[in-house]
């Protein structure tokens, strides 16, 4: 929400003064959402931010005709949000994600790290339709690697304490995250404490899961997709349509590694990968 506010400031606006900021949030109870975006019609706003497929999809139902700025979605055409990226086509656009792509990365990176790896605990929620396709992807890349996968469901904050014994019955020797900003991405600092305990070397899609302790992260930066958010925020609210605003897709990406929890785990990380990090947390 700073880095969003940030954004803002650099376009003129000023909360309080020019603009006023109505946050809601399910904290995990997908549930919720029709009723928090209902809510937000009715005061009216004028525009509406959503982060991930479940508020987006929640804002979608409760208007056509308020403009929709998504953050962070995978494959905004294929999940209904769009006609295409380059014409939306509706009352909604905003930023795309490439998260499927990059799971397959994160794969690559985790067995390039721990080579002797035997298999590997994915954690998801079922009910992100983007996860479905995330795990496909997985699956495609782990055949390759020759690398096992056993997927975990969690559906809310209450199924995570029984998520990592699972892991462990399983024979996962680490864990691989997919995101989801309802439910898992709440929960990260929880799940890379987990992790510590079981030893489990985690990659996880956000930079936040390795300040937290998490060991590797790769992915768009966050704070930057809701700062760049608002310059369509900004559109909007000088009269742009939402139909005629190209959907943007991230070009840049950052990796993070924690050479903390590294020698907790008794891991040595490839020189090369050392190399390619963005930021490394000691």
């Amino acid at each position: 929400m700073e880095a969003f506010r940030q954004g803002l400031r650099d376009f003129g606006y000023v909360e309080g003064q020019n603009l006023v900021i109505e946050h809601r949030s399910a904290e995990g109870s997908t549930e919720r959402l029709p009723h928090l975006a209902a809510e937000l019609v009715r005061l009216p706003v004028e525009v509406l931010v959503a982060q991930g497929a479940a508020a987006i999809r929640a804002a979608q139902q409760a208007t056509r005709t308020i403009p929709i700025v998504m953050v962070t979605i995978s494959d905004a055409v294929a999940q209904g949000f769009a006609a295409s990226l380059a014409r939306p086509g509706s009352n909604i656009t905003g930023l795309a994600g490439l998260s499927p792509e990059l799971s397959r990365k994160r794969l690559e990176f985790l067995k390039e790290t721990v080579p002797h790896l035997s298999r590997v605990a994915v954690l998801m929620n079922p009910a992100n339709r983007a996860a479905g396709h995330e795990m496909d992807n997985l699956t495609l890349a782990s055949r390759v690697l020759g690398l096992p996968l056993h997927s975990l469901e969690l559906r809310s904050p209450n199924e995570l304490d029984h998520a990592f014994p699972a892991m462990t019955r399983e024979g996962a020797d680490a864990l691989l995250v997919i995101p989801d900003s309802l439910v898992i991405d709440g929960l990260h600092s929880r799940i890379v404490a987990l992790a510590a305990t079981h030893r489990l070397p985690a990659i996880c899609p956000w930079k936040m899961y390795v300040e937290a302790g998490g060991l590797i992260s790769y992915a768009q930066s966050l704070p930057a997709l809701w700062q760049r958010a608002a310059y369509y925020v900004d559109r909007l609210l000088k009269g742009a349509k939402p139909a005629d605003l190209p959907i943007e897709q991230p070009t840049t990406f950052e990796l993070v590694i924690n050479l903390k929890t590294a020698q907790s785990l008794g891991i040595t990380f490839p020189p090369a990968l050392l190399m390619l990090a963005d930021e490394v947390i000691q």
